[in-house]
């Protein structure tokens, strides 16, 4: 996800000022013996008007404090606001989540022009840099939130995905049905996650090559130079028994000398192999290079 300073944001259809409802509250403070909010726990706490200087704008200069607008008791609060605040814990105080009650706090809303909840907003350095106001699955709030730690200038450090680690033992323990079906979800949730992507070609890879002889496979491509599925299948072996890179230049080498319809067959089997491997692979760079020139 892109730097949420750098993108189209909510905040386009005019200029929030938290500056007015800042002095304002000053003022109405000392108007009023009410305290502020005490946090209901080390990172997440609840925002009121009088609050919001010092919970929300003075805090958000040294970390980065998110907003939750809801309503007591909508449907939206009960299933998102805990996602929030759970990933507010994950975070370990790189962020904060205040929450505010738009009903008690009609001024706030009013001061962000929200027209419906959820309403989720990030203040950086005392203004607003990015919102969103539909339900996010976790993945794609993790993104939301790591764009608005960089923002901030806070390093990102992501822990492994529980969903693709059990995707991984499912592999790992043979288990191709399930394997495929966690790396679906995960690629319907985040599609073109690289690990994903190279989690279910995995699983292709090991479905085409499974019962077989490895060294009588190889035998056959070396006696049918020009048989199609012996050599695709050749390359399969080659790189189950990690010889990749041999595997991209037999199929290379076989693009070069097949025309029209089968050259383009030897094109997608291999770039499923380039993605068994993944793209920060060097040979795969290299490889992609050699596919170029050989069909160009």
């Amino acid at each position: 996800m892109s730097d949420p300073r750098q993108t189209q944001s909510i905040f386009t259809r005019g200029a929030v000022d938290l500056g007015a409802l800042a002095r304002s509250n000053q003022a109405a403070a000392q108007r009023s013996a009410q305290p502020a909010a005490a946090p209901s726990s080390a990172f997440v706490f609840d925002v009121t008007e009088t609050s919001f200087q010092d919970t929300v704008l003075q805090r958000s200069v040294t970390t980065p404090v998110v907003l939750d607008f809801f309503v007591q008791g909508s449907q939206p609060h009960q299933q998102f606001s805990p996602l929030l605040e759970k990933l507010a814990a994950d975070g370990g105080g790189a962020w904060l989540l205040g929450r505010v009650d738009i009903e008690a706090n009609p001024r706030l809303a009013q001061m962000f022009r929200i027209q419906g909840i959820p309403f989720v907003v990030a203040i950086v350095g005392g203004q607003p840099v990015d919102a969103f106001n539909q339900m996010l699955p976790e993945t794609h709030l993790r993104q939301w939130i790591d764009a608005v730690l960089k923002a901030a200038g806070v390093e990102v450090q992501r822990g492994e995905d529980p969903r693709l680690l059990a995707a991984d033992d499912a592999l790992m323990d043979g288990d191709l049905d399930t394997a495929e079906q966690a790396y679906r979800n995960i690629l319907a949730d985040t599609p073109a996650d690289p690990v994903a992507e190279s989690g279910l070609a995995q699983v292709a890879l090991l479905r085409r090559t499974s019962g077989l002889d490895p060294a009588a496979v190889l035998a056959a491509a070396q006696e049918a130079a020009d048989d199609l599925p012996a050599q695709l299948l050749a390359a399969d072996i080659e790189v189950l028994t990690g010889q990749a890179e041999a595997a991209y230049r037999r199929l290379i080498d076989l693009v070069r000398r097949t025309p029209g319809d089968e050259r383009e067959t030897v094109r997608k089997h291999l770039v499923s192999l380039f993605t068994v491997a993944g793209p920060d692979d060097p040979a795969v760079a290299k490889a992609r290079r050699a596919l170029a020139s050989a069909l160009f």
